[in-house]
């Protein structure tokens, strides 16, 4: 049976654990609770725990982790068995009206309207790929290793670009999201957002926004190729699911349709993101990121000299509470970009070089943050609290997108890591 395990949960994910052993084939698993949270509690406080009862069995939980891993399993506790998403009836007739509501209430929205996938709409959105609607784009999950990985065909993505209210036009680019299996709804406790950074004639072909309100509520494709992306996440994964695939305490309003951001190419002064990946300029690219969130950066000191100098970039990394478990995404508006490279920062590798070393925080610092950690290696061993080291240990941490109208040289942070960069011309 290979080596025992035992699970160890907090109590608040008591109906989550439960659910997921159960939808991968294992009902009966063994699993033990603790209190919660765990997490800013003195080791006193967590042995306290150990030395206690599971407040679900109420029985001693050393005593139950043992057991659990020495008991021999039961006839019933080795029986297995999959889990396959439900997919409905094939049709549905009925009014728009009770046929809203039925989306709605079986959990297949974002709680928005939608547009009715009639199959007029779902053919005329295949028609836009020349890919099979049988064909598996890829597998997805609310996360990796923690809930079963579903595949879906082209034909159900198409059926949540439709519902997101997306043009044809706009579905290559919604099948390269899908293709990655990256989900825009995370089951961590953390609401954690997603965005994708466009590159490519694309943006143009679909008059996508990179100019002024690039992020905001004015532009079609740039808002429902986001909106598809959560609605594939919460109907082809089964997530977004409170309480059993989605934790977050308090969510996040990105999740609505993420950040999907456009790179204005045309008036950057660098290579775009995606050639910086090793994707040719005329290629059409989709890069992902996720992390905790997306702050306004600070600015403005000197704008009657230079547009933003760069120590005001760095200095919102400086005092944004972000821990370095993700990276920084900076979105740089054209003027601040230029800016740089009047003040003598000709490349990207040259503006990172200088953030990696001049965004920094002290030992002491991050001993307090629940999710970084100190440098590795023998130089550790000799760090004082009040020695200063880089907030981001490593450059590549570091990305920069630029992106915006120029009617302000202001910038935004986002505390998100670089996952991966697609092709979207391979989905026409």
């Amino acid at each position: 049976m290979g080596i025992p395990a035992a699970p160890i949960v907090t109590i608040a994910f008591k109906d989550l654990a439960q659910t997921n052993c159960a939808k991968r084939g294992m009902p009966l698993q063994r699993i033990s609770y603790t209190p919660h949270p765990v997490w800013g509690k003195t080791d006193e406080q967590m042995y306290a725990y150990l030395e206690g009862n599971d407040p679900v069995h109420n029985v001693p939980l050393m005593k139950e982790i043992v057991e659990s891993l020495t008991r021999p399993l039961t006839a019933d506790e080795m029986k297995t068995g999959t889990v396959t998403p439900p997919v409905g009836a094939p049709t549905f007739t009925d009014t728009a009206d009770n046929l809203q509501q039925y989306f709605l209430d079986n959990g297949m929205t974002d709680t928005m309207p939608i547009i009715i996938p009639t199959q007029e709409r779902v053919d005329a959105m295949l028609r836009a790929t020349s890919h099979k609607l049988d064909e598996v784009v890829g597998k997805m999950t609310p996360a990796q290793g923690a809930f079963p990985a579903w595949s879906f065909t082209v034909q159900q993505c198409a059926v949540n670009a439709v519902m997101a209210g997306a043009l044809p036009e706009y579905f290559p680019t919604i099948l390269a999201i899908a293709s990655t299996g990256i989900s825009a709804l995370f089951s961590s406790t953390n609401s954690l957002v997603s965005a994708a950074v466009i590159n490519g004639p694309i943006r143009d072909k679909l008059t996508m926004n990179y100019g002024i309100g690039a992020m905001g509520p004015f532009n079609q494709p740039n808002a429902t190729i986001g909106r598809a992306w959560t609605l594939m996440s919460r109907n082809l994964d089964g997530g977004g699911i409170c309480g059993e695939t989605y934790m977050g305490s308090q969510g996040n309003v990105i999740n609505y349709s993420n950040l999907i951001i456009p790179e204005n190419e045309k008036d950057s002064p660098w290579p775009p993101f995606h050639v910086q990946k090793g994707f040719k300029p005329e290629e059409s690219v989709i890069s992902f990121f996720f992390g905790f969130c997306i702050t306004q950066g600070q600015g403005g000191k000197g704008l009657g000299v230079k547009p933003v100098p760069l120590y005001n970039v760095a200095m919102s990394a400086n005092v944004a509470p972000f821990a370095s478990l993700f990276g920084a995404l900076f979105l740089l508006d054209p003027l601040v970009a230029n800016g740089l490279g009047d003040l003598g920062f000709k490349t990207k590798d040259s503006v990172v070089d200088w953030l990696q070393k001049n965004t920094t925080v002290t030992v002491k610092d991050v001993k307090s943050m629940l999710f970084s950690g100190l440098p590795r290696g023998p130089e550790a061993a000799n760090l004082k609290d009040d020695d200063v080291i880089p907030k981001w240990q490593k450059s590549d941490a570091f990305n920069l997108v630029v992106v915006g109208g120029q009617t302000n040289p202001y910038h935004q942070l986002a505390n998100m890591s670089y996952r991966v960069s697609v092709s979207i011309d391979k989905w026409t």
